[in-house]
Parts: C-alpha cells; structure tokens; sequence
C-alpha cells in the first residue's frame, strides 16, 4: 500500500502518537511524516504509507503556514501555554502597537531555537537538557517569515497568521513579539493550516479515518506531493533508462519534472539541464 494521507492532528497527540497508529491501520511498517507538530498543536500533518515515504525529504524543506494565538502578558519556560509560567503581568495592547512591531519579524531574521526542542548540542536534545535543569547557549538561525499577519485580538490574546520556512519555532517567535511589545508573551494554540501543496481544506480528521471501514480511501497518490510540477510521459526505451538509474536526452525546457511511464505510472520525479533528464528520487516499485 502505498500514499500519502492528510491528517488533520488533534490536540494531544504527538506526530509519532499519529504515525504509529496509522501503522496499525495500515497495516505496514514503511510510515512517516512530513514535519512535527507538538502536542498542543492541530492541523495539517502529512502522513507518507509504503514507498511514498521517499518524499519525506522534501517535506523537510517545505514551507508551512499557521494560524496562531499569542498570550500577552505571559511568559512560560516553553514559550507556550503548557510551559511553567515564569512571569505575569497585565498587558494593554492596541492593534496600533503590534502593527508597529511586526515588522520587525517579517523577511530574513535570527531566531534563537527554544530549549524545548528536538535540536542536539554535542548529541543531546535540548529539551533533555532542559527536563535536567540545564540551559545551554544557542546560536541564532536565519528563518524567513514570508507573511505575519494580525487577524485579530479578544480576550483570549492575538491571533496571527504566519508563513515561514523550514526551521521557524512559532513559539519563539510569538515570545519574541511579546518581548518587542514590553509586556513578555508565550503561545497559546497553534493550527497548521498548510504544510508545503496540502491544505487544511483536503485534511481529513484523525477520527474520522480511525473509525472508516476503508482507510484506504483516503490514500492520495504518491504523485500529488509534486502536483505544481509539470508531467512528462516517456518512451519506453526512456523508461528502461529511468528505471536503470541513468540519465538521456530528451529535448525539452529545462526544470522539474513529474515523470510517468507510458501505462501511467509515476516512475521519478526528475530535472532536465541542458536538455539531459536525471532522476531526483525515485518511485516506482522495485
């Protein structure tokens, strides 16, 4: 069996929680998925079956868009709400005051990774470090925040949308802002409304797939992860070659491809420079 499903993520469950069960479901040890989301997080989580867990690697890389609410006024040893709360105080704050501040986190910025993360200094995750009690100094990363838009304020705290690129900690970036505005601040929910080609709207809930008779059916093809990419169906002579592992000509622009054989199956994806076509990765079966 092989594909891709969109997972629409509960609140409580790890990714893992979500790849292992599906591994029941499916009946298969050949699972992963395409870029964590903790626990307290919901939303678009892509969930690669059998040999679609070769595209994993482009996920790593893709670009995610989330909706998120800050809590001004506070401040947690996570950066979000479940954290331990290491400062508190009211906060008054205008739209006019985050519209003067925000800019300051759109575009190419520095982002110090939180201790509570999956990140490894001299081969051990922070956030171990951090369950001990440790702190350890952390190196600024180059993120890029693509969009940060405010979509509102209530009592409950800012809401927010932002378009990032890989490696963003939207908790991080949610203290950040509470910093700029003097008041301190942390995440309080966080929902995935995007995560590289696959949206909220094509995400089925958890539930909805754990109680089907037929799981199956929510398998996308491996093919569709690349669906902005244009197609190209060769001859079988060309065929021979992409399944050998070597390249051809093939005289036409140069890009990515989705590659298919002539019975339909997706055999690569691929790139053509200077009229040579290579494979990228691989999918069709061996």
């Amino acid at each position: 069996m092989n594909g891709i499903v969109i997972i629409d993520k509960p609140a409580g469950w790890t990714s893992q929680d979500v790849t292992a069960r599906l591994r029941r479901v499916f009946n298969t040890r050949r699972i992963g998925h395409g870029g964590t989301l903790d626990p307290m997080a919901t939303g678009v989580l892509p969930v690669f079956v059998g040999r679609a867990t070769r595209g994993v690697e482009f996920f790593e890389h893709a670009e995610k868009i989330y909706e998120t609410l800050l809590r001004p006024g506070i401040t947690t040893d996570t950066e979000d709400i479940t954290g331990t709360v290491l400062t508190k105080q009211d906060a008054f704050v205008t739209g006019e005051m985050l519209e003067a501040v925000l800019p300051q986190f759109r575009g190419e910025i520095l982002q110090i990774p939180p201790m509570y993360s999956a990140l490894k200094v001299d081969g051990q995750k922070l956030c171990d470090l951090a369950r001990k009690g440790r702190q350890v100094e952390r190196q600024p990363r180059p993120i890029t925040i693509h969009e940060l838009t405010l979509l509102g304020m209530d009592a409950e705290g800012i809401k927010l949308r932002v378009h990032c690129s890989k490696g963003a900690y939207i908790r991080t970036l949610c203290k950040d802002i509470g910093a700029a505005l003097g008041c301190g601040g942390c995440m309080a929910a966080l929902r995935r409304v995007q995560a590289g080609e696959y949206g909220i709207e094509e995400a089925v809930p958890l539930q909805e797939l754990l109680d089907s008779e037929t799981p199956e059916k929510y398998l996308r093809p491996v093919d569709s992860m690349f669906r902005n990419h244009p197609a190209v169906t060769l001859t079988p002579k060309q065929e021979a070659r992409c399944r050998n592992g070597n390249s051809f000509t093939l005289p036409i622009g140069e890009g990515t491809y989705r590659v298919y054989g002539e019975n339909g199956e997706f055999l690569a994806l691929s790139k053509v420079e200077d009229n040579v076509m290579s494979t990228i990765k691989s999918f069709f079966e061996v």
